[in-house]
């Protein structure tokens, strides 16, 4: 057992152990901890940024009312967040659908880019190729220090897109910028809640932005 790749997911499993209802009962307790937690800071973020998320919805909803489109991006499960954002603001549940796009989508772009220019530029030059000003950039970063995550949302900055940045831990880079409009900062160190805890400010955004729009509610 003790050669699993998935070990270090659950530390206090010993490799000797052999008592199936205590192992069941450190799992239990583990996963019961990690939700108390989850949700916890969800709530607590939720709160904390409830003005934030009015302004930055309403901006949002008073652009693509005039024609504006999403683009998010982020690196490793924060490009998954992105891809979700876009995915919910595209296609939604209910309310209207509205012009949103990935841009860690196509991955021939992504490693054309990364290969010719650099890995740091693959998000600011597709703004340069795709973005307009009126337009929205979300950039995702646990961490708020992803290099072409803040490079991205600088360029965005500068050809007049509404920015907004969703990070973790105190912020760093991303919670000093002054590209940054709206930053939205989950103040946790660990990956998995920070982004947990960004997908219910995502939800929470797109929600406002539909209210602001008079989307019409789930029926």
């Amino acid at each position: 057992m003790s050669g699993e790749p998935t070990g270090f997911l659950y530390p206090f499993i010993e490799a000797e152990e052999r008592d199936g209802t205590t192992l069941l009962l450190d799992l239990t307790r583990s996963a019961d901890t990690k939700m108390r937690e989850s949700a916890a800071l969800r709530a607590a973020s939720l709160e904390r940024w409830d003005e934030l998320l009015e302004q930055a919805g309403a901006s949002m909803a008073s652009r693509f009312d005039q024609g504006g489109r999403l683009f998010a991006f982020g690196n490793g499960g924060s490009a998954t967040d992105a891809e979700g954002a876009v995915q919910l603001f595209r296609a939604p549940p209910y309310g209207r659908a509205l012009p949103a796009l990935s841009l860690v989508d196509d991955r021939a772009v992504l490693t054309a880019l990364a290969n010719d220019v650099g890995f740091e530029l693959v998000y600011s030059r597709q703004v340069i190729a795709h973005a307009r000003p009126g337009d929205i950039a979300v950039g995702f970063s646990t961490s708020g220090d992803s290099a072409n995550v803040l490079l991205g949302l600088e360029e965005a900055a500068r050809r007049q897109l509404l920015t907004i940045g969703l990070c973790g831990y105190q912020g760093s880079a991303m919670a000093l910028s002054e590209a940054v409009a709206h930053c939205l900062v989950v103040g946790s160190e660990s990956v998995h809640r920070i982004q947990e805890a960004q997908a219910a400010l995502t939800l929470q955004l797109w929600s406002v932005v539909q209210r602001r729009l008079g989307a019409r509610s789930r029926p």
